[in-house]
């Protein structure tokens, strides 16, 4: 039979006047629904345009790479990625112009996602190629580097890298030590090394460093550039068939057309570049659990144990429906995210780092379930499970590790907050007259959450007792947020046990914001011919979120981190453990 779909709502732009970001303004207790209803999907011929070349990975890789070939040989081969780059892989999000496909940042997740699918380390090669290492001049170069570097990177005759990662700098990125002496003419001479720089051997590489008065520039460094030397691969748990390398700058002159914008942009340029690689990584992460899951399910329906299928027992079902409602709700938070990009938002620093935090943390748990599930069949080196396992374990660590990103998600949201209420401690009680206004703004802005909370208003009928919840998730989160910054002020950030709460809460309100979009969305359109199924995963995910944001956030309140600081002191003292018996 078929069913009549509803069109697609043109892809309407963002009213930055209203709020620049969907996530900080849900630390004041705000939900801009305006922001992710309805749900942001590909225009039509975007979409067939992303089918072809999904299609197009699958056929060559299927016909000529090797995962495990390319693991014992080092490198994913220089033969895969001219085939790739043939087919326009390589150059996804590069305008037409360039010789690019011209796609959407959502468009760009949703090939990345099927790269994933095919195998973790290609899809780390590629996405440093494009998701961070060309990224700089796309987006900050000017258009004498973009005719020059662009086409030869989108074709795959050039690949890319991004070199900021130092022996004494890796989380803290802002306290890089290569320095970047300026010349008369314009140009720089560069001092300092790299390390674990991926695509690090190969072609162009956008390099961060400092001049003596502290200005962070970006340099493009080219292959064989004098001065250069590029160190041995190093030896790697996972991802063998990714080009790790150390590289050293011995005075290396980078002339001025290679500075990529301007002399103390490079920390800007940097952050930028990561915000938009973390997108791709949470897509490859649900690629990669998609593989995952799908041959779990296929062995546990083939394998038998007392006489029936594994597929039938309980606690295997458990794994099963944990990972597809999990990944559902990741899917549709990473595709919010994107559509939020395409649509003109300017500041996703929040909403790609809950992305990438959510992604990979849950890809690693998928792996290990999955894993179980296959049993011992998994343990076995020519079965795929122990090379997944080993390629994505350092997904959680790279482009921003997990737990500093938790940090920032939780700053970052408390930011405004703090600005709010610094108004108020200003105030002087001494002049009420000048004081009203300031005053009347709280109380009054107070009283509307209280009485008038932003609600889910425009979600589909059916979805409204997973939308309600919601207002009193955010309404807590706000009360929480307020509470700790009036308990700690400036000191707040020292507090990381309550800011990874608060940014777990927040990641999981989001979550169910953007799962009840999408299945909204089904729901109009009548999207699918099974939409129940759809709307039966949302309400198993946001159920289950919204028991963590409320366990978060109640352990804020009360909690045994005082102990637990004791007993890590203790450890340290002791150099491990060492306990009577």
């Amino acid at each position: 039979m078929n069913q009549k779909v509803k069109e697609q709502p043109k892809r309407k732009e963002v009213d930055t006047a209203v709020s620049p970001s969907f996530v900080k303004p849900l630390f004041l207790g705000e939900i801009h629904e305006d922001l992710v209803l309805p749900y942001p999907r590909p225009e039509y011929l975007e979409r067939q345009r992303i089918n072809e070349l999904i299609e197009a990975a699958w056929r060559f890789t299927d016909e000529h790479y090797d995962p495990r070939q390319a693991e014992a040989y080092g490198w994913v081969g220089d033969d895969i990625i001219a085939g790739l780059g043939e087919r326009g892989l390589l150059g996804l999000y590069i305008s037409p112009k360039y010789g690019g496909q011209g796609l959407s940042q959502t468009g760009y997740g949703l090939v990345f996602e099927e790269i994933g699918c095919i195998d973790p380390t290609l899809s780390v090669v590629l996405g440093v190629h494009q998701s961070i290492g060309m990224k700089g001049i796309h987006m900050f170069g000017s258009e004498a580097q973009k005719d020059r570097f662009l086409p030869d990177l989108a074709a795959g005759r050039k690949l890319a890298a991004f070199a900021l990662t130092e022996p004494n700098a890796g989380s803290d990125a802002y306290h890089i030590q290569s320095r970047a002496i300026p010349q008369r003419d314009g140009s720089y001479r560069l001092f300092g090394e790299k390390r674990y720089i991926g695509n690090g051997s190969k072609d162009v590489l956008t390099v961060f460093a400092r001049t003596d008065e502290g200005a962070h520039v970006a340099l493009i460094v080219e292959k064989g550039m004098e001065g250069l030397e590029v160190g041995r691969s190093y030896p790697t748990m996972g991802l063998k068939a990714n080009d790790l390398r150390h590289l050293k700058f011995n005075d290396v002159r980078v002339p001025p057309e290679n500075v990529l914008g301007e002399e103390g942009d490079g920390f800007k340029i940097a952050v930028e570049v990561l915000n938009n690689g973390r997108l791709s990584l949470g897509a490859g992460s649900i690629g990669s659990v998609k593989k995952l899951l799908r041959l779990a399910v296929n062995h546990t329906l083939e394998r038998e144990q007392f006489g029936r299928p594994l597929a039938e027992f309980g606690l295997v079902e458990d794994k099963i429906g944990w990972t597809a409602s999990y990944l559902y709700g990741l899917q549709s938070m990473a595709y919010l995210n994107t559509g939020l990009v395409d649509a003109g938002m300017p500041d996703y620093s929040l909403e790609s780092a809950i992305v990438k935090v959510a992604g990979t943390e849950f890809l690693w748990y998928a792996a290990n379930r999955m894993f179980q599930l296959a049993g011992g069949e998994a343990y076995i080196t020519d079965q795929p499970y122990e090379k997944i396992l080993r390629d994505i374990r350092v997904f959680p660590i790279f482009e921003g590790a997990n737990d500093v990103l938790r940090v920032f998600i939780a700053l970052s949201g408390l930011k405004p907050l703090a600005n709010e209420l610094s108004d108020l401690q200003e105030v002087d009680f001494s002049q009420p007259i000048r004081s009203l206004g300031v005053l009347a703004d709280y109380v009054e802005n107070r009283i509307r959450r209280e009485i008038q909370p932003d609600r889910l208003n425009e979600v589909h009928a059916d979805l409204k007792p997973l939308a309600d919840p919601v207002t009193d998730q955010v309404k807590r989160l706000r009360h929480v947020s307020e509470k700790l910054l009036r308990q700690h002020g400036e000191d707040v950030q020292e507090e990381q046990r309550q800011l990874k709460r608060l940014a777990h809460a927040v990641i999981d309100i989001y979550a169910q914001v953007a799962t009840i979009s999408r299945v909204s969305d089904v729901l109009e359109r009548d999207l699918i011919a099974t939409p129940a199924e759809e709307r039966y995963i949302a309400e198993t995910f946001c159920a289950r979120a919204a028991r963590r944001v409320q366990r978060c956030l109640d352990q804020i309140e009360d909690n045994d981190d005082e102990r637990m600081h004791r007993i890590a002191r203790a450890a340290y003292v002791r150099r491990g453990y060492e306990h009577s018996i």
